[in-house]
């Protein structure tokens, strides 16, 4: 990892090299200081951009800092930090220098803001958020993403902005960026206790009490990331029965099992990753991970590791029926990627369903003014208001996701695999898969152009279509691609950001030779509106 960490500082991107510059994705930008997509030059750069924004936005509260434990997230945050307090910006780091987990960030932008506007209305000095992180990728990559005053992600318009700026920074060598040394950006800065604020919380998101009653022997793996400190001190707050199985951080992540494809990634929706839990998983009621941003969960019972799609219908039919003081008008958010289990469980409930494209961001501005209960995505991150209905975090919560599925356990007496068995008795079995095909730029080029005319065929594997969409239902946002549904199934299709794939996701109530037969329809289909 020396290497990876000297690469980052002595290589220096060239912005007039496409693939070298500032690009932000659904989750900030992310790259390697080897291939010179990660470096010191692009942190400087993005922070002095986002500096630049919150200033244009009137933000004039504090940033809030956040690390995880990968090899270059500890210099990319002390070069954000150097930035930071060159142009005086207040800024508040986990006490001790410490690692800090993603839902921790947004939880302390939320309340600091709430109590801003309750004490001075609209001259409120609200605070935002940069969380250093590239989430469960492997142990070489680097992220930064950036959290709006709503605690939740920048949307597109800001990281657009923030990009453009950040890129023009590089393109003039950081010749306009003014730095302090680090001695003076740690003295700058002020500590701020980001664990105890929120785990002094977590039972008015949770019924922490019915955990504690229920006295259930819990696991968790951090999977050597920021879930560490936190799972450390619930259990010691809530005197839970409650191991964390491995207290390794370690930047090489040596500790893991490879992924499904050999690589080391931390990510806790694959059974491959979480083969260190899954060995052990009969010690325990229940047992939970994280990624190293603990804003991913990944629930483990006696059947081993839940499907993500599973759990969030689980958490979807629990929560309408167990938050009393939700008023009955919420909605419940879900990207159109993820399972039609979901439509039907909301469906049963006579509630709204707010249906988006893929990224989390979709779901911030709905938790942050309290009209959305819930928002998941197929990959594994969630979060929910607080049982009285009021913003929890509008960034993934792995932290409270994981311990509702314990508070699940604890009231209905039912593993949240046994619940999710009870679901497909009622509304029929679904059978789900992700395929990936290779494609030419110009089939990428052409998802952008794709409408609901380009879909000429009136059945898909056998069934009526019954709608074709190139927009999402909840918010009308362009998916980037297309989705095509019947009554027995559907499948969706866009194409990658990094890489010449598309991904085709495809799930089916008629049972897994039907959900092949939807994939090979589908590929067909994709192939004749592709080449137009």
């Amino acid at each position: 990892m020396d290497a990876i960490v000297k690469a980052f500082f002595d290589e220096t991107p060239d912005a007039n090299i496409s693939k070298e510059r500032v690009a932000f994705g659904t989750s900030g930008h992310r790259g390697r200081a080897s291939e010179r997509t990660f470096n010191a030059a692009h942190i400087f750069a993005i922070t002095q951009a986002v500096v630049d924004y919150r200033s244009e936005a009137g933000y004039q509260g504090p940033m809030f800092l956040g690390v995880d434990t990968h090899a270059l997230s500890k210099p990319a945050w002390e070069c954000a930090l150097r930035v930071l307090a060159a142009n005086k910006v207040p800024v508040l780091i986990e006490k001790d220098a410490g690692i800090t987990a993603t839902p921790l960030v947004s939880r302390a932008i939320l309340q600091h803001n709430h109590a801003q506007k309750q004490q001075f209305c609209d001259q409120a000095a609200l605070a935002d958020g940069l969380i250093i992180t590239p989430s469960h990728n492997p142990p070489e990559d680097g992220g930064i993403k950036y959290n709006l005053a709503h605690g939740g992600p920048a949307d597109t318009d800001a990281t657009s902005w923030i990009e453009l700026r950040a890129n023009a920074y590089l393109l003039r060598q950081l010749n306009d960026i003014t730095l302090v040394p680090l001695e003076q950006a740690l003295a700058h800065a002020q500590e701020y206790d980001f664990t105890a604020h929120y785990v002094a919380q977590l039972g008015s998101v949770v019924d922490m009490a019915a955990i504690q009653n229920a006295n259930l022997t819990l696991g968790v793996d951090p999977m050597g990331g920021t879930a560490l400190p936190v799972w450390q001190a619930v259990a010691e707050h809530f005197g839970l029965n409650l191991e964390v199985v491995n207290t390794s951080v370690d930047a090489t992540f040596s500790f893991m099992p490879p992924d499904h494809d050999g690589k080391i990634r931390m990510d806790c929706s694959s059974s491959a990753a979480m083969a260190n839990l899954l060995n052990i998983k009969d010690r325990f009621d229940i047992a939970f991970g994280n990624d190293p941003d603990a804003d991913r969960h990944g629930i483990v019972d006696a059947n081993g590791l839940m499907n993500p799609n599973h759990f969030l219908a689980v958490c979807v039919d629990y929560l309408i029926s167990h938050r009393p003081e939700w008023s009955e008008t919420l909605s419940i958010g879900k990207t159109l990627v993820s399972s039609s289990m979901i439509d039907r469980v909301v469906a049963s409930h006579q509630r709204k369903l707010y249906e988006v494209p893929v990224g989390f961001k979709w779901f911030v501005e709905g938790l942050h003014d309290g009209w959305l209960a819930f928002g998941g995505e197929e990959s594994a991150g969630a979060s929910l208001l607080t049982r009285d209905g009021k913003a929890w975090s509008t960034d993934k919560d792995g932290i409270a996701l994981c311990l509702l599925a314990a508070e699940i356990m604890a009231v209905t007496g039912k593993t949240p695999s046994e619940y999710y068995r009870s679901l497909t008795e009622r509304f029929g079995e679904p059978f789900y898969k992700r395929v990936d095909t290779a494609c030419t730029a110009e089939e990428k080029a052409a998802f952008k152009q794709l409408s609901a005319e380009s879909v000429t065929e009136t059945t898909l594997a056998g069934d009526p279509i019954t709608a074709v969409l190139v927009n999402a239902p909840g918010n009308g946002a362009a998916i980037g691609g297309l989705k095509v549904t019947t009554d027995n199934g559907w499948f969706a299709a866009r194409p990658s950001g990094t890489e010449s794939l598309y991904k085709v996701y495809a799930e089916s109530f008629k049972g897994p030779q039907h959900l092949d037969e939807l994939i090979d329809s589908a590929t067909t289909l994709l192939s004749g509106v592709l080449k137009g």
